[in-house]
């Protein structure tokens, strides 16, 4: 009896693991309705006898981002929204283009595991483990080099090398979602109380009024 509970849990284990990404698809495809008004979790198919190479097809991803702005970044996305053919097929794909300095600030996906590639230029690049080790696991990489970064960990990748740099990145959904952190914490409407902030942070609340008080941008 005890054996059998013990392969139940290991199944029931395995089970949640093959449910904590985008379902598989039914069919060959499933092109995202984005005239549909029912909701549901994902995107409405449209009749496939209706697709067309336009559905499955993106223009534009070799053109840089403008990176003038304060992060001196520019993410480009490829998801469902960009390509209604992605719906459903679990996978998606952005450009980040970084100015000299840029960085793509501390961020979460909460649906992907992304996997970067460095196209041109030196960037560093981490990501921060989860309670209660919170592990910072970094490095810098080059042209050519390949990074993983899990899927919900907070991430991050800064330009340090002499020039502009660029960067692809595939993630494992059709729409992986960003909380950027500063954005979040600093910058949600209506505001998180300050007392709330200024326990949690352990400073004063005016510090925390002062990133209140700031623009937080979105470098998407």
């Amino acid at each position: 009896m005890k054996s059998f509970f013990l392969v139940l849990s290991f199944f029931a284990l395995v089970a949640s693991f093959a449910l904590a990404s985008d379902p598989s698809p039914l069919q060959d495809f499933c092109v995202a309705d984005n005239a549909s008004k029912v909701f549901v979790n994902g995107k409405v198919c449209k009749d496939p006898k209706l697709a067309q190479a336009n559905d499955f097809f993106f223009c534009g991803l070799n053109k840089p981002g403008n990176t003038a702005n304060p992060l001196g970044s520019r993410v480009t996305p490829v998801n469902v929204a960009q390509i209604p053919g992605l719906n459903t097929l679990g996978i998606s794909l952005v450009r980040i283009d970084y100015a000299r300095g840029g960085q793509n600030p501390p961020h979460t996906h909460p649906r992907a595991t992304e996997i970067l590639t460095v196209l041109e230029g030196s960037l560093y690049v981490g990501f921060v483990t989860s309670n209660p080790d919170n592990r910072l696991i970094t490095k810098t990489i080059q042209k050519g080099d390949v990074f993983v970064f899990p899927e919900g960990l907070i991430h991050f990748q800064q330009n340090v090398g002499s020039k502009n740099a660029v960067a692809i990145a595939a993630l494992s959904s059709q729409n992986p979602g960003v909380i950027t952190i500063a954005n979040a914490v600093f910058g949600s409407k209506p505001a998180i109380s300050n007392d709330v902030l200024a326990k949690a942070f352990q400073v004063d609340k005016k510090v925390v009024n002062r990133l209140q008080s700031q623009f937080w941008m979105d470098n998407n």
